[in-house]
């Protein structure tokens, strides 16, 4: 019996000691961050100097630049995600839960994209887009909530509460075409400057 205790005491030991070397595996997927905030927001600087009058365009022209926008982000995040699966650590638990997780986020901002358009085309009130930015820091929050638990990271808990605190902040300024400016550098700061801090520690070579 007491042979038997010993083995599952070992055995729980050597599950414990995977799960802590899954934890400590690194975060790949910093780029795809990167490449989200720089691309969405050029698209918000594009959207922004339209409303101000600094470009004189047609007012279907942020739209097509937004459309535009999703379509090259796509385009690169694919090629990103091709890149990272040889790297050590990308079936490392951490990786898969936190990939899940901003896959979600992916997912689910293209669809409330999609169903906010279809409200401002029924109610014929495109007003009702304004609340997409606070949807989508409310959503990087999440995400970087499920991050910071998967790896302990304290400025990963420090980043998802920015992004809600952001999320709210974003609202006081309604019916302001400032907002997109706003909305850009909440980009830069929960991220791009986050995604280059994990692309930092990503390894270079594949195993």
């Amino acid at each position: 019996m007491t042979d038997e205790m010993k083995a599952i005491r070992d055995d729980i030991a050597f599950m414990r000691a995977l799960a802590e070397e899954g934890r400590q595996a690194p975060l790949l997927g910093g780029g795809i961050l990167v490449a989200a905030g720089v691309i969405f927001g050029l698209a918000s600087l594009f959207q922004w100097a339209i409303g101000i009058g600094v470009l004189r365009l047609s007012p279907w022209a942020p739209l097509f630049g937004w459309v535009i926008s999703a379509l090259v982000f796509a385009v690169c995040a694919t090629l990103i995600i091709r890149r990272t699966r040889g790297r050590p650590g990308a079936q490392a638990t951490v990786n898969r839960a936190t990939g899940s997780a901003w896959s979600a986020v992916g997912f689910s901002i293209f669809v409330i994209w999609v169903g906010l358009a279809v409200i401002a085309y029924r109610t014929g009130d495109a007003a009702v887009i304004q609340v997409f930015p606070l949807i989508i820091l409310a959503l990087y929050g999440s995400a970087w909530s499920i991050a910071a638990s998967m790896t302990r990271k304290g400025w990963m808990r420090l980043t998802s509460l920015g992004s809600f605190a952001a999320a709210v902040a974003l609202g006081l300024l309604a019916n302001s075409p400032h907002m997109l400016l706003a909305y850009a550098g909440c980009l830069v700061a929960f991220a791009i400057l986050p995604g280059l801090a994990l692309m930092r520690q990503e390894p270079s070579d594949v195993v």
